[in-house]
């Protein structure tokens, strides 16, 4: 999942760009073959659920010709919010994995834990801090350097 985690944070390198918080984020299927790709498209394209993991999910789901992504795992640089959580489970995702976690927003074990609660009809499997510091860094530098600028 490195090599995997290693693609979501260049997809999220891009969204800073466009001046999007760079977070990123892809699709595996049960192959370990990527079939979706995403990245923070929120300021792009002027829509609040362009959050990376969604875009993702949009592409595997156009890819496999079906909402349903069973068997896939959806990899991303930041823990899932709590929208991202829903939309995963949603598409039947079957595991998420992510860098960084979120102390903040995060829906995936910080804050919330959507994805394994019992009331919910899906669950999906969770591996949490996987290349943390290297997926932290450039959301940490962006704030940074936001925060600088707006000084």
């Amino acid at each position: 999942m490195r090599a995997h985690m290693r693609e979501a944070l260049s997809e999220g390198i891009r969204a800073a760009s466009w001046g999007d918080v760079p977070i990123g984020a892809v699709v595996v299927d049960e192959h370990g073959t990527i079939i979706g790709r995403g990245r923070n498209e929120r300021e792009l394209r002027k829509d609040p659920s362009a959050h990376a993991e969604v875009v993702a999910l949009r592409e595997a789901a156009a890819h496999r010709g079906s909402w349903r992504l069973e068997g896939c795992t959806l990899v991303v640089t930041l823990e899932p919010c709590a929208m991202c959580a829903g939309t995963l489970l949603a598409a039947r995702v079957d595991a998420v994995v992510f860098g960084a976690w979120d102390d903040k927003a995060g829906a995936v074990g910080s804050v919330y834990d959507l994805v394994r609660d019992g009331y919910l009809p899906q669950r999906a499997g969770v591996v949490g801090g996987v290349l943390a510091e290297e997926c932290a860094e450039p959301i940490r530098a962006f704030f940074r350097d936001n925060d600088a600028a707006n000084s």
